[in-house]
């Protein structure tokens, strides 16, 4: 299933970024550094893409402390140019304004991905870079994302890689092995990860999608899961008429 020169696949990945941000008259990548797997990689390979214009955020919200070490620890071993901006007093401001009601987990922990974003954007802008994505394949199927928060990106330079495939990609560029064997979280809540809240593993949606084989429960979830998101990979509708 992973048999694939994935060094050759790291080396165009990493051309692929240079042109499509030479191609937006841009010079350089802002990346989100969460400590995990996926912004890892991204910002690993933005750097070999532009050593001098790269810039990593650490934006811990209300977050697990061991992910902003695992952050530092990414930024310091590639030399990525970094700032940490903890978004918790302006996640609590939000808090402040807006309508709190029962059964509202998600649509709270949704701020902090839209947060991100927003301070993201602010600092592409002030140096004339993209703003690079780290949705992965097997999180675009499923629509894993959150719309206009992790989703709001300009290039996703992972969409055509399953999470097994960014594994691998990750052993080529060095990253470390704490990062790359550490239970994929968005970080949303204390204690949250994907697995969990999917309620199948990364390693049987990769298959799926690699092979079109799955357990009915999982090509169930999967297929629900896509279908029920298709909208956040899409432009708004407009009207015809």
């Amino acid at each position: 299933m992973l048999n694939k020169d994935y060094k050759l696949i790291t080396e165009k990945l990493v051309v692929w970024i240079q042109q499509k941000v030479k191609e937006a008259g841009c010079k350089g990548a802002v990346v989100g550094l969460s400590g995990g797997i996926d912004s890892s990689v991204t910002a690993a390979l933005c750097k070999k893409a532009f050593p001098e214009n790269t810039l990593g955020l650490i934006m811990p919200c209300e977050s697990n402390p061991e992910d902003q070490k695992d952050a530092k620890l990414l930024a310091e071993k590639f030399e990525i140019e970094y700032k940490k901006i903890d978004l918790a007093s302006v996640f609590n401001s939000m808090l402040d304004v807006v309508d709190l009601v029962d059964d509202q987990k998600l649509s709270l922990a949704n701020i902090k991905p839209r947060l991100r974003m927003t301070t993201l954007y602010y600092y592409a802008s002030l140096n004339g870079y993209l703003v690079v994505g780290t949705d992965n394949r097997s999180e675009l199927k499923l629509g894993y994302f959150t719309k206009f928060g992790d989703g709001g990106i300009d290039l996703a330079p992972l969409g055509n890689l399953v999470k097994s495939e960014v594994r691998e990609v990750a052993r080529v560029l060095g990253v470390p092995e704490k990062i790359i064997t550490k239970a994929p979280s968005a970080g949303l809540w204390a204690g949250q990860t994907d697995e969990s809240e999917l309620g199948i593993t990364y390693e049987e949606v990769d298959n799926y999608i690699l092979t079109g084989e799955a357990s009915s429960k999982v090509k169930e979830i999967v297929d629900t899961l896509e279908e029920k998101n298709q909208h956040k990979l899409a432009l708004p509708p407009i009207p015809s008429f």
